[in-house]
């Protein structure tokens, strides 16, 4: 069992330390959400292997609202993201779409679609 131990705990430290890394380095906001809603879930699966080599079920209710976290984080930066993409800058194009898409738009509105 210690070997499945230190195999599982190894596996999620690199794992969370490699997400901290992204997090720290991060160009955008989108790298940093996908590091910490990452860094959650190995929070989550380390609280998961724990309650199953330990056998111990008082850590459960953590692992739930650990879970829901990630996920309401995840949703809500979604959200606000797709809120910033909806904004329009001055000469009426999307923020943030890529430029195939921003010539697409501009040449649906010139043909009145």
């Amino acid at each position: 069992m210690t070997v499945v131990f230190w195999l599982g705990y190894g596996l999620l430290g690199v794992g969370a330390l490699l997400a901290l890394v992204r997090l720290g380095i991060g160009p955008s906001l989108l790298d940093r959400v996908v590091a910490t809603d990452t860094l959650l879930v190995i929070i989550a699966a380390g609280l998961a292997v724990h309650a199953g080599l330990q056998r111990d079920p008082t850590v459960v209710p953590v692992l739930v609202v650990v879970s829901l976290l990630a996920f309401v984080g995840s949703v809500s930066v979604a959200r606000y993201i797709g809120g910033m993409l909806l904004l329009s800058s001055a000469d009426g194009q999307d923020v943030g779409l890529p430029e195939a898409a921003e010539e697409r738009v501009a040449r649906d509105a010139e043909e009145g679609r």
